[in-house]
């Protein structure tokens, strides 16, 4: 199926879920400039050039210094070097343009946190058109001018891994929002908990249970690690319930409004009796016009992702049974004090964040809107916190 993958048949007992995937390495105590410049033959100076990007050295010493440094586990001091800067510092924010719902809101808190705090940075907003398309080259193309720190929403490990390492390597600190990438030298991310969000989705649907039980995710890319956990716990937790209902299909849309569409309405067609879908990403109404123009919205239980004005109707009426908001105004405003904090005070934050996400069903979609900073249904936004 073109641009996509599908993955059948009934759940597999997973594991449970492991401690955050950091290596022993990269817990222990790392080398530092006086053990790479004996491994390289070199003088600590000579590293010390290389490392912060000053002239000096030829290209091809700067590239060992750098290879030997990664192999060796180097971990510079990011708090040090960004204490004794006197200029202002800029931080560098790179969003993709879609799901606009979702990544806007996010923006947002950015730059509620970045007018509050002092003493202010500046900050430069970067987007690009979606998950997967265009971030590596937005990222690229800062982390070689003046660029103190840098907030993004990784995709895949194998694409923004190496950019991460490279930021890194000339003390730039990173903090992944939406989701993580596990493994990395990121300073720390933000995220709604995205095995939480899944095993509270199986939990729902078996609970409400329709029909044959069958049942559908519509997911991003499975490549991004958000949409890796949300499937897996959605499937952990079938396991601990030991759930009649099974999955028979996880389709990915890469957030594309038209490949959702198309796949929910193949979706249909192939299983006929599918009673339960889960959108795992923002990119929800697509499917719901998929059902609804194939008379099964309503018929089919279905859980979204995040909240947006169209979606407050279909909530109210049942045709959709709840959804999970993943909060993106509080991870805008946790990145940009974490990161803020970091430069300013080089105190540094927890490596990982995980928020619980909010379960919005019909009963508390009005309470909700009321207590909430998200702006829907033309209401002023309240002074309430999120």
């Amino acid at each position: 199926m073109k641009n996509s993958k599908r993955d059948r048949g009934a759940t597999a007992a997973p594991a449970r879920r492991p401690a955050h995937p950091r290596t022993e390495a990269a817990e222990s105590k790392t080398a530092g400039i006086k053990e790479i410049a004996k491994a390289a033959g070199v003088s600590i100076g000579t590293v010390d050039r290389a490392l912060h990007s000053r002239a000096g050295i030829s290209a091809a010493t700067r590239t060992k210094i750098v290879k030997m440094a990664e192999q060796l586990g180097y971990r510079p001091n990011l708090a040090a070097r960004h204490l004794k800067l006197s200029r202002q510092r800029k931080i560098s924010v790179h969003l993709p343009q879609e799901i606009a719902s979702f990544f806007d809101e996010l923006r947002a808190g950015i730059r509620q946190a970045a007018v509050l705090l002092q003493p202010p940075l500046e900050v430069e907003f970067h987007s690009y058109p979606a998950m997967g398309r265009g971030e590596v080259e937005s990222i690229s193309a800062v982390l070689d001018g003046p660029c103190d720190g840098v907030i993004l929403a990784p995709s895949s490990l194998s694409k923004i891994g190496p950019l991460i390492r490279r930021a890194t390597m000339r003390n730039i600190p990173v903090v992944c929002v939406a989701t993580d990438a596990p493994g990395t030298e990121r300073l720390t991310t933000i995220s709604a908990d995205p095995f939480t969000s899944g095993a509270i989705v199986a939990e729902l649907l078996t609970r409400v249970r329709k029909g044959t039980g069958e049942t559908a995710i519509l997911t991003g890319d499975l490549a991004t690690f958000d949409h890796s956990e949300k499937v897996r716990g959605f499937r952990s937790m079938l396991a601990d319930l030991g759930s009649t209902i099974s999955l028979i299909e996880v389709d990915e849309a890469h957030d594309d409004y038209a490949e959702a569409y198309r796949q929910t309405c193949q979706l249909l067609e192939r299983h006929p009796a599918v009673s339960g879908i889960y959108v795992s990403t923002a990119n929800s109404l697509p499917v719901i016009k998929a059902l609804e123009e194939n008379g099964r919205l309503g018929n089919v239980a279905i859980v979204v992702t995040d909240l947006f004005p169209e979606l407050l109707p279909l909530i109210r009426n049942g045709n959709v049974l709840a959804t999970l908001y993943q909060r993106p105004l509080t991870q805008g405003r946790m990145a940009f004090e974490l990161l803020h904090r970091f430069i300013v005070e080089g105190v540094r934050p927890k490596s990982v964040y995980k928020l619980p996400p909010y379960i919005v069903l019909r009963s508390n979609i009005d309470l909700f809107i009321e207590n909430s900073t998200v702006e829907l249904d033309d209401q002023p936004p309240s002074a309430a916190a999120e």
